[in-house]
């Protein structure tokens, strides 16, 4: 039974409005979207009501004119940012979406408190970091879409070389959203079967060096501009999977209190999605290779995180 209606989408970039229309086309909730150019979020909302009016389903849809507007979200995601610009350094992107994010959050404090918060905006880890210090919510409430869409991009590259049915590839991949995620295939399957049953440890390393730059690879053939279709996607399957109550298993950045021996620092790993948020953290049992992996990619985390609680907050 669903006892949550109302989404709030704040960014009605590429990924926002994408994700507007996915929701829009496929569920019953009511959906908001908001952007610092309210013409465009008006525009986007009046195109994507008039496609539902096409065939049976009927979408309520509306701008949020003011923070106010965020009343009554049952899941707010936070999409609005900048992308990384020529001349912007690391440091740069991170405490400009910082800025965002925490103005962005304290609406939320305010006019949501108990909603639970999707993250998308990039470097996306220190983002519900930020949003954690911001909003002092419990760190079940918040939470970052990207391991669906690192898992989804590495299930592609199997089904690349397996050319399976769709659907029966499970492919993990946990640590931070960037250069050092760990790709998981021993605890990727097709069907069932593992997948060192089904390819060479040659076929699957270019599996893992290509989920690595997946997004680099989408925006080299590009050239202007990023992926936003699977990100999209990702971050509605993450929505309904927290609107349905379903305590479906998704990888997802949350905040670490003890699990894997790491406090203190987000980062990906499966969980359990409910009306809650964050239901339970699945602790998979690592060997000393993986274990090292997920180390490197915590302390590329923590760098981030280090340089916020130096110089931002």
């Amino acid at each position: 039974m669903e006892r949550v209606k109302k989404v709030g989408i704040i960014g009605a970039g590429h990924v926002g409005s994408t994700l507007a229309f996915i929701l829009s086309a496929t569920t019953p909730y009511e959906i908001v979207l908001q952007d610092k150019d309210k013409d465009r979020a008006r525009g986007m909302l009046l195109d994507m009501f008039q496609a539902s009016c096409i065939g049976v389903n009927f979408t309520k849809l509306g701008v949020i004119a003011s923070p106010k507007d965020l009343q009554g979200c049952d899941v707010v995601v936070i999409t609005a940012g900048s992308p990384r610009l020529p001349g912007m350094s690391r440091s740069d992107l991170l405490f400009a979406n910082a800025k965002v994010v925490g103005e962005i959050s304290n609406h939320i404090k305010e006019n949501a408190p108990e909603a639970i918060v999707v993250l998308v905006t990039n470097p996306l880890d220190a983002m519900v970091y930020t949003a954690l210090r911001e909003t002092g919510f419990n760190p079940r409430q918040i939470l970052g879409m990207a391991g669906v869409l690192d898992s989804a991009r590495m299930a592609s590259f199997i089904f690349d070389k397996i050319r399976c049915a769709q659907g029966q590839i499970v492919a993990p991949v946990m640590g931070g959203h960037g250069d050092d995620m760990v790709p998981l295939p021993r605890f990727s399957t097709v069907n069932g079967v593992p997948l060192s049953e089904l390819l060479s440890q040659e076929e699957i390393d270019e599996i893992i060096k290509r989920t690595k730059n997946a997004g680099a690879e989408i925006v080299s053939c590009l050239k202007n501009g990023s992926a936003y279709f699977a990100p999209a996607k990702a971050t509605a399957e993450v929505v309904r999977a927290i609107m349905s109550d379903s305590h479906k298993i998704l990888p997802c950045a949350t905040f670490l209190q003890g699990e894997y021996g790491y406090t203190n620092v987000v980062a990906g790993v499966p969980v359990e999605l409910g009306i809650n948020g964050v239901e339970k953290i699945v602790e998979l049992k690592l060997n000393e290779v993986e274990k090292k992996q997920f180390d490197k990619s915590i302390q590329s985390v923590l760098i981030l995180i280090n340089e916020l609680n130096k110089n931002y907050f």
